[in-house]
C-alpha cells in the first residue's frame, strides 16, 4: 500500500513529502479512514449525502469496473460531466486504476470534443445523461474509443455508471504509481482556438491543497465548501475536490449551471463557509433581486479568479456581507492559483503577492527582467506545473521554459508589493474565467452568408469585465440593423459554444491590417478605449 504525503505548516513555505510510490487518490482517501473520518460527510449534491468511507467505496468500486473492462495503466478516459458525486468517484476511480482521467468543459460543442476524443486518444468516456445528445456524434465517429459510460440517466445502448458500481467488492489496491507519473490532463484552450492537453502529475493536486488551500486560503476540517466554478475547470477541480478532500472537509456540488438564484439557494440551504467564484458571478450576483441578506449565509471566506476582479466588485461584495474576497491569479498549466490576496491583506485591484511555494518574474519580450514599477509577462515556476502538452512539442517548448512557466498575462508590481494585471500577452480573452480565442469566433463570423470581414477583441462592460465585441465589414449590398445583429449573433450561438458570442457588434468599412494582411486588434481596442 503506498505511504501518504506529509506536511509540515510549522515553516513557510510549507515543506511537502511526497513517497516516491504514490497515488494521489489513495492519498486524498486513505488518510480519513485513518484517522477516524469515515462518517464525517464528505460530499453534498443534488441528489444526496456520501460519507468518507462511501465515497472511497464507490472510487474502490469504478477502479475495479476498469480493471473488468480491460482498462490498462496509462490509457486515457474522456470525462464529460456534471458536478454530482459521480465526478469524484470517475475522477479518483481512475487515477487509483492508474488510468488517466480527462475532465472537459461541459459547455463545448460536438467539433471540440471530437477534437479532443481524437487529440486524446481517449479508449474511454464518462458522459452525464444530459449531455449526450451534444456528445453522440462525436463518440459514434472516434476510432480509439470503445468503452461509453453514462452518468446519471439513461445509459440506451451503452454501460451505465450505477450498475458498474452497485455491487460491493474488497478495497482496490492501489496502481503502483509513482509521484512523477500522469496523473490526469485538463485541457487548455490555445491561440488558435485548439486545445491543448496540459499532462498532469499525481503530485501536484496535495501541493496545490497544502500550498495555497491550508496556508492562505485558510480551510479547515470542519468547513463546508461550495465552488460554483465547476469542476472541469483547474480551480474548481482544487476548490470542490482536491482541497476539502486532502484536509477533511465537506463539499457542495452543484450540477446545474451556476446562475445569481441557483449559487444563492446553496447559500442558504448548504450555508457553506467557503465560497469560491469568477467575478462574473460576483457581479451578476450583486445586481440579482436573489442576493441573500448578510444573516441568510454562513460564509467566512470567498475567493476568486480565472479573470481579473473588478475592485469595485470586490468592495460592494465586502459592504454587503462583511466578508473579503481573496482575488488571485491560477492557469490550468499550475493547476491552481499561485498569486493571491490575503486575509485581513486584502487589495482590490491587485492580484496580490505570490503563493508561498512559487517564485514569480516580470520579464521582457527578451527575458529580461523589467525594472520595479514596469509592465513585463509573468512567468511562475513551482511544484504544481503541467509536466508538457500533450503532443504538441512547439507549444510545449515555448510555454514550460526549465523550472518556468510562462501565465500569458501581464503585470507590474505596485509600491507595497501587490502585483497588478495589465491584460494578456495574445490576444486572447478571458470571457467568465474561460479562455475565448478571438480568430475562432471570427472564423465563425465569417461563416455568417452578410458577413465580409470580422475581427473580435474584448471590451470590458458595466461591471468592467471583459466580453467578445465584433467589428464586422458586411458583403456589398447587405444592409445594416438591429435585426442583422441579432442574426449573426444567433448564427454564432449555434456554432460555438454561448459564452463565446460577441456581445456587441459594431459595422465598419474596413479593418485596420498590416502589410502582410494581419487585423491589427490592438487598433481596434485602442478604437474602443477612445469610445
Amino acid at each position: 500500500m503506498p505511504e501518504l504525503s506529509r506536511a509540515d505548516h510549522s515553516v513557510s513555505p510549507p515543506r511537502i513529502s511526497l513517497p516516491r510510490q504514490y497515488n494521489a487518490a489513495h492519498d486524498l482517501l486513505a488518510r480519513h479512514l485513518a484517522e477516524g473520518r469515515g462518517d464525517k460527510l464528505a460530499i453534498i449534491d443534488d441528489a444526496g449525502r456520501y460519507t468518507f468511507a462511501e465515497l472511497a467505496q464507490r472510487v474502490d468500486r469504478f477502479a475495479h469496473a476498469l480493471k473488468g473492462l480491460g482498462f490498462r495503466a496509462e490509457e486515457r478516459v474522456l470525462m464529460c460531466m456534471l458536478d454530482t458525486v459521480d465526478f469524484p468517484t470517475v475522477f479518483l476511480g481512475c487515477i487509483k486504476a492508474g488510468v488517466v482521467p480527462i475532465p472537459v468543459n461541459t459547455l463545448l460543442t460536438s467539433k471540440d470534443y471530437a477534437y479532443m476524443l481524437g487529440d486524446s486518444r481517449a479508449r474511454g468516456a464518462v458522459v452525464s445523461a444530459q449531455l449526450l445528445p451534444t456528445l453522440a456524434e462525436p463518440l459514434a465517429a472516434s476510432p480509439y474509443l470503445e468503452r461509453v459510460i453514462v452518468s446519471g440517466g439513461d445509459a440506451g445502448a451503452h454501460l451505465d455508471l450505477a450498475e458498474l458500481i452497485a455491487t460491493p467488492c474488497p478495497p482496490f489496491e492501489p496502481a503502483a504509481t509513482t509521484c512523477d507519473d500522469v496523473g490526469f490532463w485538463l485541457y487548455s484552450s490555445g491561440s488558435t482556438g485548439a486545445p491543448k492537453g496540459a499532462v498532469h502529475l499525481q503530485s501536484s493536486p496535495v501541493h496545490t491543497a497544502e500550498l495555497y488551500a491550508r496556508p492562505v486560503l485558510g480551510l479547515r476540517e470542519d468547513d463546508v465548501v461550495f465552488s460554483a466554478a465547476k469542476l472541469f475547470f483547474a480551480y474548481g477541480l482544487g476548490n470542490g475536490l482536491s482541497f476539502p478532500l486532502t484536509i477533511g472537509a465537506t463539499t457542495v456540488l452543484m450540477a446545474e449551471r451556476p446562475t445569481p438564484a441557483a449559487v444563492a439557494k446553496r447559500l442558504r440551504e448548504h450555508r457553506p463557509t467557503i465560497f469560491c467564484g469568477v467575478p462574473t458571478l460576483y457581479a451578476a450576483m450583486l445586481a440579482s433581486p436573489e442576493l441573500p441578506g448578510r444573516d441568510e449565509v454562513a460564509m467566512r471566506r470567498c475567493a476568486s479568479a480565472g479573470e481579473a476582479l473588478p475592485a469595485e466588485i470586490g468592495r460592494r461584495w465586502t459592504e454587503h456581507f462583511g466578508v473579503e474576497i481573496l482575488d488571485g491569479l491560477g492557469s490550468t498549466e499550475m493547476l491552481h492559483i499561485f498569486l493571491s490576496n490575503r486575509p485581513g491583506d486584502v487589495h482590490y485591484g491587485t492580484s496580490g503577492k505570490p503563493v508561498p511555494g512559487y517564485e514569480l518574474r516580470l520579464v521582457d519580450e527578451h527575458g529580461a527582467a523589467v525594472p520595479a514599477g514596469e509592465v513585463g509577462e509573468l512567468q511562475v515556476a513551482g511544484p504544481t506545473s503541467a509536466a508538457y502538452y500533450w503532443n504538441n512539442r512547439e507549444k510545449s517548448r515555448t510555454t514550460f521554459l526549465g523550472p518556468w512557466t510562462r501565465s500569458g498575462d501581464k503585470y507590474h508590481q505596485d509600491a507595497d508589493g501587490n502585483y497588478v494585471y495589465e491584460g494578456r500577452s495574445d490576444d486572447m480573452l478571458k470571457v467568465s474565467g474561460i479562455y475565448v480565442s478571438p480568430i475562432e469566433v471570427e472564423s465563425c463570423l465569417i461563416q455568417h452568408e452578410a458577413v465580409l470581414e470580422a475581427a473580435v477583441v474584448g471590451q470590458e462592460d458595466v461591471d468592467r469585465l471583459v466580453k467578445p465585441k465584433a467589428y464586422v465589414v458586411l458583403k456589398p449590398g447587405v444592409a445594416s440593423g438591429p435585426e442583422l445583429v441579432e442574426a449573426i449573433k444567433a448564427h454564432v450561438k449555434l456554432q460555438l459554444a454561448p459564452y463565446k458570442y460577441p456581445r456587441w457588434m459594431e459595422f465598419v468599412d474596413e479593418l485596420p491590417k498590416t502589410a502582410t494582411g494581419k487585423i491589427q486588434r490592438f487598433k481596434l481596442r485602442a478604437l474602443g478605449e477612445k469610445r
